[in-house]
């Protein structure tokens, strides 16, 4: 048990400096560029979830909260709000960062993360004939959003995101460390994560958890290889960061926030499957 525990302090403790840095890159990304971003979003018109689709992947703090207040106000699409969400990497990014993942696999998933995010939200504004703010306009709806550490600077933003996903990074060490002492690697492999439809299904529902534990899970689950490609792409889909926990506070409209929950984790699950099978 020694050994896990020192095992778990060493193997997180490294990752804190490529964290910070990270993060440290992310906030002042957010803080140059933030409002711009969002204008971009307001004024593309039918080409939203083309634009939301490529500007979800940018990490950017809290970027899925200012899309719900957008359409909670419907300023932006449905189709908008959805290529965002399917696209958002929440802490997928930086923890591939610190752990050195090579950088062709993180280009892969955020350009598949964009692609299925894009061709998503423009399918739900075809079907639903892209229903924007020109034709139900209650901009009044919108509230700030307070999910995030923005407004104490870069530096402190960044210390704080690196500390809490510091402490989730070692809970979910540990977990896997004590698997692969007790139990051995071949059952980590053959976790139920790991398997071809039921893994993409449980991946979906985890991602869901309105905040950075979902996707620190996922991504460090997936690395540690107790989680196949599809699942692993299932749970990062319907991960928003908190833009779920914004959307149903800001949007009144409850039955069809529940909806767009659905839709989220049907198309983020069968996503995950048809990965998994390729």
């Amino acid at each position: 048990m020694l050994q896990v525990i020192w095992d778990t302090l060493t193997d997180t403790i490294k990752l804190i400096p490529f964290l910070f840095l990270a993060y440290l890159a992310m906030e002042y990304l957010e803080h140059r560029t933030g409002d711009k971003t969002r204008e971009m979003v307001k004024k593309a018109g039918r080409m939203g979830p083309v634009l939301g689709g490529l500007l979800g992947i940018v990490p950017q703090c809290g970027f899925s909260a200012a899309a719900a207040n957008l359409y909670a106000g419907r300023v932006v699409s449905l189709g908008t709000l959805m290529a965002v969400y399917l696209s958002t990497s929440d802490e997928m990014l930086p923890i591939l960062i610190s752990e050195q993942a090579p950088f062709e696999l993180i280009l892969k998933l955020l350009l598949a993360k964009a692609a299925i995010g894009m061709a998503a939200g423009l399918l739900i504004d075809v079907l639903l004939r892209g229903r924007t703010a020109e034709e139900e306009d209650h901009i009044h709806d919108i509230c700030e959003y307070d999910h995030c550490h923005c407004e104490k600077g870069v530096f402190r933003s960044a210390l704080s995101h690196t500390v809490q996903i510091t402490f989730f990074i070692l809970l979910v060490t540990f977990g896997l460390n004590l698997i692969l002492h007790f139990v051995g690697e071949d059952a980590l492999a053959g976790f139920v994560l790991a398997r071809p439809v039921l893994g993409p299904v449980l991946s979906g529902i985890v991602g869901l958890i309105p905040n950075c534990a979902g996707s620190v899970v996922i991504t460090q689950m997936y690395l540690e290889g107790a989680m196949s490609a599809g699942a692993a792409m299932a749970g990062l889909l319907t991960g928003t960061g908190v833009g779920v926990l914004v959307l149903f506070r800001v949007n009144h409209h409850r039955k069809e926030n529940l909806k767009i929950l659905a839709m989220l984790y049907v198309i983020g699950v069968l996503a995950g499957i048809a990965i998994g099978s390729v």
